[in-house]
C-alpha cells in the first residue's frame, strides 16, 4: 500500500493549499490513502467540525491532533461521534474520542494510532505503557495491511524510542509537533518507516508558523508572554511523506513530500 501523511496543519491558507492538493496527489501519486494532522487546522489553535468535514469531503481518510485538540470546544460533540479523527490515545481515561482506528478502503484497511510523548508536553498517561494496545488492535497482516502511529511531541529522543520499541511491528511511526521537519527519514532496522518530525503545513517564514512579530516579542519582552499569537499569512508548504509497504506491510520506503512556499521543493514524477 502506498500512504501519505501530511504534517500539522497551520490555518487557513495552510488548510486551503492542502485541501487543493489532496485530490491531484491521489490521483498522480497513485496514493492508498491520506492521513492529516490537523490540531493547529483553525487559526492555529484547534479544529473544529466544519474543518474536519472539508478534509474528509477533500479525500482525507484519517485526521490526527494532539495537545491543541480541545482548544475548540465544539470539537467534543464531533469527535464522540466520528471514528476517523482521532485525539491523543493515552489522554486520561473517559476523555471523548479515540486514540486508535481502522479503516477499510478498496485496496486493504489501514489502522491509524494517536498518542502523545510526555516530556515537555501536558500531562497524560504513560506513552510506552500505550504499545501493547497498538501491537494487538493494529497487527499487521492479522487486523490491518497498513499502520501508521503519529507521535505528537516535543523530545526527538522519546520519539526515537518508541519508533524503536515499535520497529517491526508497525509500517511506520512518524513525528509531529514541533513544527520542524527532520532528515532522518529512514527505515529501522526490522522494516518500520520513521521520521522525527515530518514539519507542518503552513508558512515557513514565520516561527513555528506563528507571525514573526508577536512571537518575537514573547522572547524579547517577557511580560507579554501571554500575548496572542497569530498565524502567519505569507505562502504555505506542504510537508509530509510517502510511505510504501510491502507484502508484509512493514516498509519499503519513506519519501519526504515538500510543495509550496519557501522550502526545497519535492520533484514530482
Amino acid at each position: 500500500m502506498k500512504v501519505l501523511f501530511i504534517g500539522d496543519i497551520v490555518g487557513r491558507r495552510a488548510r486551503n493549499f492542502v485541501q487543493d492538493k489532496i485530490v491531484e496527489l491521489k490521483t498522480r501519486l497513485k496514493l492508498d490513502a491520506i492521513i492529516v494532522n490537523v490540531e493547529n487546522a483553525a487559526g492555529g489553535f484547534g479544529v473544529t467540525p466544519s474543518i474536519c468535514d472539508d478534509f474528509f469531503r477533500a479525500g482525507a481518510d484519517v485526521l490526527t491532533t494532539g495537545n491543541h485538540i480541545w482548544d475548540k470546544r465544539e470539537i467534543i460533540s464531533y469527535i464522540s461521534k466520528n471514528d476517523r479523527l482521532l485525539r491523543p490515545l493515552n489522554m486520561i481515561e473517559g476523555t471523548p474520542g479515540l486514540g486508535i482506528t481502522t479503516v477499510q478502503l478498496d485496496t486493504g484497511k489501514i489502522g491509524v494510532a494517536n498518542i502523545m510523548t510526555n516530556l515537555f508536553m501536558q500531562k497524560t498517561d504513560h506513552v510506552f505503557d500505550k504499545m501493547p494496545e497498538i501491537l494487538e488492535k493494529l497487527e499487521l497482516k492479522i487486523n490491518v495491511d497498513f499502520s501508521l502511529i503519529d507521535i505528537h511531541g516535543e523530545a526527538s529522543s522519546e520519539k526515537m524510542a518508541l519508533g524503536n520499541a515499535l520497529d517491526g511491528n508497525v509500517t511506520a511511526v512518524v513525528g509531529t509537533h514541533t513544527h520542524v521537519p527532520t532528515a532522518d527519514h529512514q527505515i529501522l532496522e526490522n522494516g518500520t518507516a520513521y521520521i522525527t518530525d515530518v514539519g507542518m503545513s503552513g508558512d515557513y517564514n514565520s516561527i513555528i508558523g506563528m507571525n514573526k512579530k508577536d512571537a518575537l516579542n514573547r522572547f524579547l519582552f517577557p511580560q507579554n508572554k501571554k500575548s496572542r499569537l497569530e498565524v502567519s499569512l505569507g505562502e504555505p508548504t506542504l510537508c509530509g511523506v510517502i510511505i510504501e509497504s510491502n507484502e508484509r506491510g512493514l516498509s519499503k520506503s519513506i519519501t519526504p513530500l515538500r510543495l509550496g512556499g519557501k522550502l526545497e521543493q519535492t520533484k514530482l514524477e
